[in-house]
């Protein structure tokens, strides 16, 4: 069935409960998983000389942040004996990483959290999700 699941992660609650459903269906199907995770990159303005936070210093706090939601993803695998990677990706665009993610990692399949904005939000917005799903071909399993 599926080989290798991509699992991205944003640290919501709803992701972790992500990541320890993808972590079971992984070890049931003798899959291996990536993790990953999207990180907005530094936001430039004509203004930014005058900002508080530098470059390297979100740079560095966004990666210490992102290292800890993969190094807790990557746990839970270890602990159910699942084999695992991860990896970040910046991006503006989540779902535009995650389709890399598993196109540079070779994914058969991504596992993903609902994540659905709703009323007028979700209508203008749409979640990164359902832009996963409408920007996709591989396969996506979403967990509600």
């Amino acid at each position: 069935m599926f080989k290798h699941i991509l699992i991205p992660t944003d640290g919501s609650a709803l992701s972790a409960e992500t990541v320890q459903h993808g972590v079971d269906f992984a070890r049931e199907t003798g899959a291996r998983i990536t993790f990953m995770t999207a990180i907005l990159p530094f936001p430039h303005s004509p203004l930014a000389e005058y900002a508080r936070q530098t470059h390297a210093l979100y740079d560095a706090e966004t990666k210490k942040v992102a290292d800890a939601r993969l190094d807790e993803a990557a746990a839970i695998a270890a602990a159910a004996g699942v084999p695992s990677n991860s990896r970040s990706y910046h991006d503006w665009h989540p779902h535009e990483a995650i389709l890399r993610a598993a196109e540079e990692e070779q994914c058969d399949v991504i596992f993903m959290a609902s994540h659905g904005r709703s009323g007028a939000a979700g209508m203008l917005l749409g979640s990164e999700t359902n832009k996963v799903l409408t920007h996709g071909k591989l396969p996506v399993l979403v967990y509600r």
